[in-house]
């Protein structure tokens, strides 16, 4: 049960941002890096370091300005399913869960809360810079509680979906009532 906590608190960070999660999983690995993640134990582990090092810092300086918020949305849209299942891989891979649930689940996390970002990204016309900030300091809290604390992750996780369940009820009133020209 703690490992699935852990993998849908690691999944939800994926949702938030993409490669910011994959670098910090690595550092928190210590001395092996990758070599615990399924599908990045097979590259290069200083080619990796500097790849995800990299994407992290144009994520995070992109997503301050409105055009960089745009392009990271539709990139983080692509991308939230498939880091979201390899977050999810990498937290729980010595649980009873098949792989394949994991992954599923996984995924399904990470897109939906990258989903409700989008909606709130459009129907606010941008995300204001202190949400940006909360979400990059959300993002790695989310993976930090993966790999020491995945109770508390995972709660956090679950909240989130919440607020993503309540997000979609709200947007589903404000359309539906919202008078039409």
């Amino acid at each position: 049960m703690i490992e699935v906590l852990a993998a849908l608190s690691a999944s939800a960070a994926a949702g938030i941002r993409t490669a910011l999660p994959l670098l910090f999983v690595g550092l928190l690995q210590g001395h092996s890096l990758w070599s615990q993640v399924p599908v990045l134990s097979r590259i290069s582990s200083p080619l990796l370091f500097g790849a995800l090092t990299s994407l992290s810092i144009i994520e995070v300086l992109a997503s301050k300005r409105l055009t960089g918020q745009r392009v990271l949305q539709v990139l983080q849209l692509i991308f939230s399913p498939i880091v979201g299942a390899i977050m999810g891989l990498a937290c729980a891979n010595v649980t009873e869960t098949p792989q394949w649930l994991v992954v599923l689940f996984s995924a399904s996390l990470a897109l939906v809360l990258k989903l409700v970002q989008v909606g709130w990204f459009f129907r606010l016309r941008g995300l204001p810079t202190w949400a940006v900030f909360i979400q990059d300091f959300l993002c790695v809290i989310l993976v930090v509680f993966a790999c020491n604390a995945p109770w508390q992750g995972g709660l956090i996780a679950l909240l989130l979906l919440w607020f993503a369940i309540r997000s979609g009820k709200s947007w589903y009133n404000w359309y539906r009532y919202t008078p039409r020209p």
